[in-house]
């Protein structure tokens, strides 16, 4: 097989598995949109209102004495990143939690959990009540615009909140430039006092009057320094005020409500895709092909409640099942073209995967085929083929094999091959129950005569089909399988691990026993329909 056809087997088997698994998926997507609509509608609105800044990178006139020799006092201009870190600092938070406070704009409730918000985002430095953003355009030192967005549960809350955030970004600039008029009236005021003190202790008159001059001209300062207080600007200047909103920004539920069932969507294809590729079990007919067997047939799954009403025969015969078990039977025949009297063990890699019900509808459709049929039921520990026709006919008549009276189960038969009974279920069919369970039942089968206890009852049929324990479980069907004509292995669709059938084939080959295939059983509905009988069950040659 080439690359490119295995890719393309690949692919199919991908879109084959999200597509079974796609009603599912959208069911679980569509539940948890409506249920994300829902909530979302639960939620308090919340309105977003934002109010603007310009801020200018020059620092006014240049003069010999920055404070005295200019009109107007500015703040230096912001580094980058400076005005950011002050958004988030106590010196703008907590003068814009005194302005809240103060505030008639705002409701009592809407302040109460606005203050909140606003304390626990400077204790956590995580700002999500009131944000900056910029656009500073660069060599300009610092210029551009400055954004404050606010959120609230009301229009008029919103906008008063951004332009109360705003206004404590400004303030906060403008106390820059106030600290360098702080110092300079700081130091005046103390040249004062110095002067005022010497003049106290000054005693000739040409001191007093220089110290007099001295204090005249500090004076003079102090109070230009004064006015200049009152001048004072920072590099921040208001450029648009925040208007209450029209509509909220949160909650949308439509637009919740589709990202979460996409979402959904997407994970849980991605999650069917991602199980399709770790998956390691039987699923198609190349798996089968790959380890060196034909697939002798693809058996649908049949429902537990007509093989619980009818049984599993009757349940066979009314379903798909009975046309899949009719290629099982020619590719089987085909199988032992040219042998006399064969005989076919049926095994399977562990308990449960079908091998005993598969056994009694092949056994049935060689009998409505005009074969005539045995059924051993060699599965001595967990034997079912007698509750199996229990279903089917319970008033089956016991009829003479070899010899007269004698043995009526398996265990029984070997020790006594002579003399067995078995049980006809139907026309053309008779089966050897297991009986009582046994624990060491690997006794009765290694036995020197048993070749000679299968041929004295073969040649009475013209085919006899063995049901066996698990190869994998016990020896049991290796012992017998040496026996055989043709040993059949039966898988379970999407359970039985590909691992397991190597190990079960390894153990066959060991043992010499001629395995002429395996079987896909209990396989969905969907894979039915993709693959079709056409292709699960042609005859192969």
């Amino acid at each position: 097989m080439t690359e490119k056809n295995e890719q393309e087997i690949e692919i199919s088997t991908l879109w084959r598995s999200l597509r079974r698994r796609l009603p599912l998926i959208l069911g679980t997507a569509a539940l948890l949109g409506a249920g994300t609509y829902a909530w979302s509608r639960t939620l308090p609105p919340v309105y977003s209102a934002s109010a603007s800044m310009l801020a200018s990178g020059s620092t006014g006139q240049a003069s010999s004495d920055p404070l005295l020799g200019t009109s107007t006092v500015r703040a230096t201009p912001l580094p980058e990143g400076a005005l950011a870190q002050a958004m988030q600092s106590s010196a703008v938070i907590n003068p814009l939690i005194n302005q809240i406070q103060a505030s008639r704009n705002i409701p009592d409730e809407e302040r109460t959990r606005l203050i909140d918000a606003l304390r626990r985002d400077l204790a956590t430095q995580r700002l999500s009540t009131v944000q900056l953003s910029s656009r500073v355009e660069p060599y300009t030192g610092g210029s551009g615009i400055y954004t404050v967005t606010a959120k609230g549960r009301t229009p008029q809350t919103a906008a008063t909140l951004a332009n109360l955030a705003a206004a404590s970004l400004r303030q906060w600039d403008i106390g820059r430039a106030l600290e360098g008029i702080k110092r300079a009236e700081a130091g005046y005021r103390a040249q004062l006092l110095q002067i005022d003190s010497q003049l106290k202790a000054a005693d000739d008159a040409v001191g007093r009057e220089t110290l007099i001059a001295r204090r005249s001209n500090v004076l003079s300062s102090l109070t230009q320094v004064g006015i200049l207080r009152d001048s004072v600007t920072g590099v921040l200047t208001p450029l648009a005020e925040a208007v209450p909103p029209l509509a909220p920004e949160a909650p949308r539920p439509l637009r919740n409500a589709v990202l979460v069932a996409l979402l959904t969507a997407l994970l849980g294809s991605g999650l069917a895709v991602l199980r399709t590729l770790l998956d390691r079990t039987v699923r198609r007919e190349d798996d089968i092909t790959a380890l060196g067997l034909r697939n002798l047939a693809s058996l649908p799954r049949l429902r537990e409640r007509d093989i619980a009403f009818s049984g599993i025969v009757r349940a066979a015969r009314q379903a798909g099942l009975y046309e899949a078990i009719g290629f099982l039977r020619v590719n089987l025949l085909d199988a032992l073209r040219g042998k006399q009297h064969p005989i076919a063990l049926l095994t399977s890699t562990a308990p449960g995967e079908g091998k005993s019900s598969i056994t009694a509808t092949l056994a049935d459709g060689l009998a409505a085929s005009g074969q005539k049929v045995l059924i051993i039921d060699a599965d001595l520990r967990r034997g079912t083929q007698e509750k199996v026709w229990s279903k089917f006919n319970e008033t089956g008549q016991w009829v003479q094999l070899t010899g007269t009276g004698g043995a009526r189960t398996t265990r029984e038969a070997f020790a006594n091959p002579e003399n067995v009974q078995v049980l006809e279920v139907e026309p053309g069919l008779h089966m050897l129950p297991a009986g009582p369970s046994v624990h060491d039942s690997l006794s009765v089968f290694n036995r020197p005569d048993l070749t000679d206890s299968l041929d004295r009852w073969r040649v009475h049929y013209d085919v006899v089909l063995i049901d066996s324990a698990p190869l994998l479980a016990l020896a049991d069907g290796l012992v017998l399988g040496r026996y055989a004509d043709a040993v059949v292995l039966i898988t379970e669709h999407g359970r039985t691990p590909l691992q397991a059938i190597r190990s079960a084939l390894r153990r066959a080959q060991n043992g010499g026993l001629n395995v002429i295939g395996a079987v896909i059983n209990k396989v969905g509905a969907a894979d039915n329909k993709d693959y079709g009988y056409s292709y699960g069950y042609t005859r192969q040659s």
